[in-house]
């Protein structure tokens, strides 16, 4: 059997047991991946200041996000091609979030379609959307998270053509999964995964089903959003690149429930969100997937939070892999952190079992971080958590990447 005692040693487990094309698209980054390399050593450069001397019996990770009590200040961020980690992925993922007490958020290019997780489980989550030049089609994306009583949107601010990830690129992704010579005896050699993906019955981007002229349920889904190769840049009809404040404050109109943007990475733009209205923002670089040469999440937080933390709710993500990731986010001013590539690890390994393996990893983690730090209760935390000396600046995020040629 088997000892998991970190969410690495559940990545080296969904390393055997899925495909290298799917294990490869969660594990990429964009272009030369200086942005995803930045996140991961900015977040390790930040020093804890352990305190001792203090009553730390009793302790809380207990706290609000948008107005919904959590059991510890986490939730599970949207990633694309979820349930092609594990068959029914989003159902999986949802209930173990659920189970544990903090939020789900199901994207828009998810495999099952909202429908169906919200008939899978008990309570409803937060919906992600990517703005979409077919408007209708992002009515009508509006209009079926709000029947499924979706009461978080999380609006895609940094995403307005698709990127490039050199891994997909060699390795032929499309949905779902092509079976070629290049990759079948992969494909043969994880059965079980063959079996629930290839053969369940999702197997294509759910929400979309129904607006993809030209292709069927079984066909390449990333050629249609126009992630298959250079010369279909100019084949970009979908993801809409004219996405403004002006839209933002539309969705804000519309929305009756909380509206969060995503993708946000500078103070100014930070500003702008807030003055349209929005209840929260996610500071996040897409896990490095998008703009490469970009800071760390974490470099640019403190700022973000100096200029509108008192305005709405700043949530972090991109790279957070435990719970000492978190604590140090908090510290720094986030209210909450959400996972991505940590909790997919997770499901692949071992389905809902091992999303909930890794939530239960990050509250250990955290829970000791606190013990050690002489931290009670995570909603009264303050910067004093950390060495100040040893909090990366924007500056320097991607120059260090640079000078020790990780590239």
């Amino acid at each position: 059997m088997e000892v998991i005692t970190c969410v690495a040693d559940l990545r080296e487990l969904a390393r055997r047991r899925i495909p290298k094309v799917m294990f490869d698209f969660a594990l990429d980054g964009a272009h030369e991946q200086l942005t995803l390399r930045a996140n991961r050593r900015d977040l390790s450069a930040i020093q804890f200041r352990q305190r001792v001397g203090i009553d730390v019996s009793t302790r809380s990770m207990a706290t609000t996000i948008l107005g919904q009590e959590v059991s510890m200040p986490l939730a599970l961020a949207p990633t694309g091609l979820c349930g092609l980690y594990h068959a029914d992925g989003e159902v999986l993922a949802a209930r173990a979030a659920q189970a544990f007490g903090i939020p789900f958020c199901l994207g828009t290019m998810s495999i099952c379609p909202i429908e169906h997780v919200r008939a899978e489980v008990q309570q409803p989550f937060w919906f992600q959307l990517y703005a979409m030049r077919d408007r209708k089609l992002s009515e009508s994306l509006l209009e079926r998270a709000l029947a499924a009583q979706c009461h978080v949107l999380v609006i895609a601010m940094d995403t307005p053509i698709p990127s490039e990830r050199y891994r997909d690129f060699k390795n032929g992704l499309s949905v779902p999964p092509q079976v070629t010579m290049r990759n079948v005896w992969d494909v043969i050699t994880k059965p079980a995964w063959t079996w629930g993906v290839l053969f369940g019955r999702q197997r294509a981007y759910g929400n979309l089903v129904g607006y993809m002229p030209g292709h069927s349920q079984r066909s390449s889904l990333l050629r249609w959003i126009g992630r298959h190769g250079e010369s279909n840049m100019r084949k970009l009809r979908n993801l809409d690149p004219a996405l403004t404040w002006r839209e933002v404050e539309s969705f804000r109109r519309r929305w009756p429930g909380k509206l969060v943007l995503k993708g946000i990475t500078d103070a100014e733009d930070a500003k702008l969100g807030a003055s349209c209205g929005a209840d929260g923002i996610i500071v996040s670089n897409h896990g490095g997937r998008n703009l490469d040469g970009g800071p760390s999440t974490i470099s640019v937080l403190p700022e973000i939070v100096d200029a509108v933390g008192d305005k709405l709710e700043v949530l972090f993500d991109s790279g957070i892999e435990s719970g000492h990731d978190v604590l140090k986010a908090l510290a720094l001013g986030a209210r909450a952190c959400l996972i991505g590539r940590a909790y997919l690890w997770g499901l692949a390994a071992r389905g809902e079992a091992g999303v909930t393996k890794v939530l239960e990893i990050i509250r250990k983690e955290l829970d000791i971080a606190m013990a050690m730090t002489g931290t009670c209760d995570l909603r009264k935390l303050s910067r004093d958590v950390v060495r100040q000396a040893s909090v990366p600046t924007r500056r320097s995020s991607v120059a260090e990447v640079e000078e020790q040629g990780l590239g």
